[in-house]
């Protein structure tokens, strides 16, 4: 019986952006229903790896496959299947947009130009899962930017991915809406979703991790047992913001995931 692919499968990955090579020699696998948290220091390339994962940082060399299909290869990555919460982002910090219409447009892709059949009734649903039913009809621009983090992750989530990535999704808000966030991870991970998680550190992650990913110097330095939570990172309680002392990232490349997700 030939075995099912992985979910994601990065091998000897190499990001470069001209002369200044961002990640080098990464190989890693999840598989699915695996919880993997991606730590490091500011400037280790946690986030250039799930850019390279989702097709918006160019590969250099190696390659990566989700679900069995290269990125930028034929035949072309299902994105159907993957949802993306990227660092927080202050593109509608300025539009009239409804948190409502935000989360439907999880749903829009180059495959279909309108939510399908039901999809306002998901997109309202997962607003409720993450404590924001009640404002779906508000401006996104008079939320808070834990409520803003909030709609992106409702955003992500209203796909029903098979593949979830995340990207700090704790900077920033408050413990009502942790625990919001980690149940509706557990509902996920129950129905065997594979979740990978860039972390500033484990905190309320700790005991759902199967795995921990090190980056140091744009390569994996451990891929294995999650380290455990110190001091006041291991406190209940402890708000996640902190600010990001790494150089400006070059252009994206390609459009971000946050908003239009291509196939």
């Amino acid at each position: 019986m030939k075995s099912s692919p992985h979910a994601l499968a990065v091998n000897d990955l190499t990001v470069a952006y001209g002369p200044a090579t961002i990640l080098h020699d990464v190989t890693t696998q999840v598989d699915a229903g695996e919880v993997v948290a991606v730590l490091g220091a500011n400037g280790s390339g946690k986030s250039t790896l799930m850019k390279a994962c989702l097709g918006l940082a160019p590969i250099s060399a190696g390659s990566v496959q989700i679900f069995g299909r290269s990125v930028g290869g034929r035949p072309r990555v299902a994105f159907d299947r993957i949802g993306y919460v990227p660092q927080r982002s202050a593109a509608f910090s300025e539009t009239p947009t409804t948190a409502l219409e935000v989360v439907a447009s999880g749903l829009i892709g180059s495959w279909r130009l309108r939510p399908p059949r039901g999809g306002r009734e998901r997109a309202l649903a997962a607003l409720q899962q993450m404590g924001l039913g009640h404002r779906a009809h508000c401006p996104i621009r008079v939320f808070s930017g834990g409520q803003m983090q909030r709609t992106l992750i409702a955003r992500a989530l209203v796909r029903q991915p098979d593949l979830l990535i995340l990207d700090e999704p704790l900077a920033g808000i408050d413990q009502d809406s942790q625990d919001l966030l980690l149940g509706a991870l557990h509902d996920l991970h129950d129905a065997g979703t594979a979740i990978v998680v860039v972390l500033h550190e484990i905190g309320p992650f700790d005991g759902f991790l199967d795995r921990a990913l090190v980056l140091a110097q744009g390569t994996i330095r451990h891929d294995g047992a999650p380290p455990t939570p110190r001091g006041h990172h291991a406190e209940p309680g402890h708000v996640h913001q902190h600010p990001d002392h790494a150089p400006p990232a070059p252009p994206t490349l390609a459009p971000d995931l946050s908003w239009s997700v291509r196939p």
